[in-house]
């Protein structure tokens, strides 16, 4: 239940996104108590909408690519939280994934992304850093 095993639960959910792979991000996803909310969606809630929503966002062939950075991680009990900016098609989005420790390994219960608004510092110069 330590912080470098849920961030590495957190690497394997990008992994997957990135290969494509739907039997690992199965695998990745608790049995039940899942949601999910991709940018612009409506909430999808039970694991058959979650994982079926990945199958449909893995065939687009226009999907862009996503990749994560600066993870920052929160535990309390069994619940452990990972919130990242993802870099999606020039963009970024601010996710919050949501795990919960199975009494094995941490599975994901809750994914959630949203557009990440520049800092206002950088709005007023024009700028579009996010550091």
């Amino acid at each position: 239940m330590d912080e470098a095993a849920l961030i590495d639960a957190n690497d394997a959910y990008y992994r997957a996104f990135a290969a494509r792979d739907l039997g690992a991000m199965n695998d990745l996803w608790a049995e039940e108590g899942c949601s999910c909310v991709h940018p612009g969606w409506p909430a999808l809630v039970g694991r058959a909408a979650v994982l079926a929503s990945y199958r449909d966002i893995f065939r687009n062939p226009t999907q862009e690519a996503v990749t994560a950075r600066d993870p920052q991680t929160l535990i309390e009990g069994d619940d452990g939280r990972v919130f990242c900016v993802e870099e999606v098609g020039g963009g970024l989005l601010l996710a919050t994934n949501w795990f919960r420790w199975s009494g094995e390994r941490w599975r994901l219960v809750h994914h959630q992304a949203s557009p990440l608004a520049p800092p206002p510092s950088a709005r007023r110069e024009g700028k579009q850093s996010f550091h």
